[in-house]
């Protein structure tokens, strides 16, 4: 799965954005670092530190030191700054967009996942118009589920990780369709335009591309 082009600017914009707070926290960084048993143990507390992913961390620790100049450090203002200047909107405006504290795991039979399909399929009309009534949500839940348990589908739990226990704020169904991977993604209609939708197709790529190895995967309907 690859990419749209404001996916790739979100990226690289978060990305800048994360070598550029390295760069001026330089002296918390190196003690982030210093302080950790191994290489994974700093990717985890830089990406901490930094309020970043652990991609974006990782890159941190790969900055050579002679990139950390004055020099450097105006060069990525003006990414971020050009970067801004292309994109509907800024991730600071969808906090959630980066993916940092949104997860991804399994859908499962507990009755609280049941409860988040249900406030979803609440949202889905019939081709009458008519919204689908709890048989109608039942017989698709379950009908879902046997196609994960077939490996013909691939449903998760979007999570908010960032209070002291996960908050629900979506759904994600990847569903096989010959060569090909049909997403689509729900956002609970609190958690709307805070950058979930972006985050969890971001998510989604690796998730995907381990369960349904080459195949195409394309976006249906985005929340």
């Amino acid at each position: 799965m690859t990419a749209g082009p404001q996916d790739q600017i979100l990226d690289r914009r978060e990305l800048a954005s994360a070598l550029l707070r390295a760069l001026d926290l330089r002296h918390e960084v190196l003690d982030a670092i210093v302080d950790s048993d191994d290489h994974a143990a700093a990717v985890r507390s830089v990406s901490a530190l930094l309020e970043t992913t652990e991609d974006n961390a990782n890159a941190v620790l790969g900055l050579q030191l002679g990139r950390l100049t004055k020099l450097e450090r105006d060069h990525l203002r003006d990414e971020v700054t050009n970067l801004d200047a292309t994109l509907k909107w800024l991730p600071e405006q969808r906090p959630f967009s980066t993916g940092t504290n949104v997860r991804l795991r399994p859908f499962t039979y507990d009755d609280e996942d049941a409860a988040l399909y249900r406030r979803r399929s609440a949202e889905q009309l019939d081709d009458d118009g008519t919204p689908w009534g709890a048989d109608r949500i039942e017989e698709e839940r379950r009908a879902g589920l046997s196609r994960v348990d077939e490996e013909t589908a691939a449903w998760f739990v979007a999570e908010n990780t960032s209070g002291d226990r996960p908050e629900c704020v979506g759904l994600v169904f990847g569903e096989l369709h010959g060569g090909e991977v049909e997403l689509a993604v729900w956002v609970a209609p609190e958690s709307r335009k805070q950058g979930y939708g972006t985050a969890v197709i971001k998510l989604s790529r690796p998730e995907l591309a381990a369960y349904f190895p080459g195949t195409t995967v394309i976006v249906r309907s985005p929340a």
